[in-house]
C-alpha cells in the first residue's frame, strides 16, 4: 500500500515538474521525459531483484540507519553520510519500508536523466541520427546500465542527480542557483573528491572556453566560489584517501590506490589487474570493459553490448578534426572533457574489479557523451555550412532545422 501511494505521489510531483519544465525550456519534449520514467521503473524493479538475491549496498544503508539510535544530524559523521542524511527523515519520520526508499532514491536517478536531457538538449540543437534511422540523444538517455546503476538507495542515484544538476545549472549560475547548491551538496556529501574535479573542469572551461556565453560576473562568480569551496573542502577532499595530514600527497597517494586496488580486485570474481597496466590500457579498461571475453556474470554480458556502444561513439573522435573542434570548443564542452578525463583518471587508479567499474563509471560518461556529441553536431553543422556558402546561401551553424543523417 505505501509503495501505491509513494508511486502516486511521484507521479503528481512529476507533473508540478513538467509544468516548470515547459516554461523553462519549452523545446524539450515532456512525452520523451515521461517514456524515460516509466523506462527507469522498470530498472527500479530490476534492481530490487537484484538486491533482494546478491549482496547489495542498498539493504547496507536500510540495515545501518534502521538499527541506529543516533539523531538526524549524527548521520554527518558517517561515511557517505548523504546517503544516510537524506535517507533518514523518510525512514524514521515517516517509516518508510525498504521497498518505499528503493522506489524514492530511483525517482532521484530519474530526475539526474531529466537533467542531462536538459543539460544535453540546452546545448546541442543538432539531431544526429545514427544506424541509420535512431536519435542519438534518445539512445544516450535509455542506457541501460546507465538506469539500472541509478535506480536504487545509495549512492549512484543521488550523485548522478547531483553531477546532472550541478553541471546544468552552472551555465546560468545567478539564475539557477538553487539547482546549483543542491548539485553541490549531492556530490560533495557522497563524493566530495568527484566535487573537486567537477570544479576543476568547470574552471577549465571558463578559463579557456572560447565562447561568450557565460557573462564576465558570470566567471568570476564561479571561479572565486570554486577556490573557496576547494580551499574549504581540502580536508575532506583529502580524508576519502586519508592523506589530510600527509607530508607527501604523490607517494601517499599511490600507496593509497594500491592498497585499494588490491582490496577491490578481490570481490566478485571479477578483479583485472588495472595496476599493472600502461595508462592508455587503464583508461580502455575503465570507459570500455567489461567485453564479451570478460564479462563476470549475466550482467557483464547485457554491459558489454552497451560497452561496444560506447566504443563505437569514440571512435569517431579519432580523427585530425576532433583536434582542431576542441581547441576551439566552447566552455561546456571543455568542462564536460575536463571532468570526464580527470575523474576516469583517478578512478583508474583505485578500481581493479569489473562489476564495480560498471558501477562506478556510469557517473561520468556522459560528459563524455556529450563531447562525442557536440563534436557530430558541430561536424554536421560545418559542412552544411560550407555546402551553403558554396552555393551563395547564408547560414546559421548549429542550427536545429536541418536533420542530416551523422552515419557511424
Amino acid at each position: 500500500m505505501g509503495i501505491i501511494v509513494l508511486l502516486a505521489l511521484l507521479f503528481l510531483v512529476n507533473e508540478f515538474f513538467y509544468k516548470r519544465i515547459v516554461i523553462r525550456h519549452p523545446h524539450v519534449s515532456i512525452k520523451l521525459i515521461k517514456k524515460i520514467f516509466l523506462y527507469h521503473l522498470l530498472f527500479t524493479i530490476a534492481y530490487y531483484v537484484y538486491a533482494v538475491y546478491n549482496p547489495s549496498d542498498s539493504k547496507h544503508y536500510h540495515n545501518v540507519l534502521r538499527y541506529s539510535d543516533g539523531g538526524w544530524l549524527d548521520t554527518i559523521a558517517m561515511t557517505n553520510w548523504g546517503v544516510f542524511f537524506i535517507e533518514y527523515p523518510f525512514l524514521k519520520y515517516f517509516g518508510f519500508s525498504f521497498e518505499m526508499l528503493m522506489l524514492l532514491f530511483s525517482w532521484f536517478g530519474f530526475i539526474g536523466f531529466v537533467y542531462a536531457y536538459l543539460f544535453f538538449s540546452e546545448n546541442i540543437k543538432e539531431k544526429i541520427i545514427v544506424f541509420g534511422k535512431y536519435d542519438l540523444l534518445k539512445i544516450l538517455l535509455f542506457l541501460p546500465n546507465m538506469h539500472f546503476w541509478s535506480a536504487s538507495m545509495g549512492k549512484g542515484s543521488l550523485i548522478f542527480m547531483g553531477i546532472m544538476m550541478f553541471v546544468y545549472a552552472v551555465q546560468l549560475p545567478k539564475k539557477r542557483i538553487w539547482a546549483l547548491l543542491l548539485g553541490t551538496f549531492f556530490i560533495f556529501s557522497i563524493r566530495s573528491h568527484v566535487m573537486f574535479f567537477v570544479i576543476i573542469g568547470v574552471m577549465f572551461g571558463v578559463f579557456f572556453g572560447s565562447d561568450k556565453k557565460l557573462t564576465k560576473g558570470a566567471r568570476y562568480f564561479l571561479v572565486l566560489s570554486g577556490l573557496l569551496f576547494i580551499y574549504l573542502a581540502s580536508n575532506s577532499i583529502l580524508s576519502v584517501a586519508n592523506l589530510e595530514s600527509s607530508e607527501n600527497i604523490v607517494a601517499d597517494f599511490g600507496e593509497f590506490a594500491n592498497s585499494r586496488s588490491e582490496s577491490l580486485s578481490e570481490k566478485a570474481g571479477s578483479g583485472v589487474a588495472m595496476d599493472s597496466y600502461p595508462l592508455p590500457l587503464k583508461f580502455f579498461t575503465f570507459w570500455f570493459r567489461p567485453l564479451f571475453f570478460d564479462a563476470p556474470n549475466v550482467l557483464g554480458i547485457f554491459s558489454s553490448l552497451e560497452n561496444l556502444l560506447y566504443l563505437i561513439l569514440f571512435f569517431k573522435i579519432l580523427k585530425k578534426s576532433f583536434f582542431t573542434f576542441i581547441k576551439k570548443a566552447p566552455s561546456v564542452v571543455k568542462m564536460s572533457a575536463m571532468i570526464f578525463v580527470l575523474t576516469s583518471f583517478a578512478m583508474t587508479f583505485v578500481m581493479s574489479n569489473l562489476g564495480i567499474i560498471m558501477r562506478q563509471k556510469a557517473m561520468v560518461m556522459y560528459f563524455g557523451f556529450f563531447v562525442i556529441y557536440y563534436f557530430l553536431a558541430y561536424e554536421k553543422a560545418r559542412k552544411r555550412y560550407l555546402w551553403q556558402k558554396k552555393n551563395v546561401l547564408s547560414v546559421e551553424p548549429l542550427s536545429d532545422k536541418n536533420q542530416e543523417t551523422v552515419s557511424l
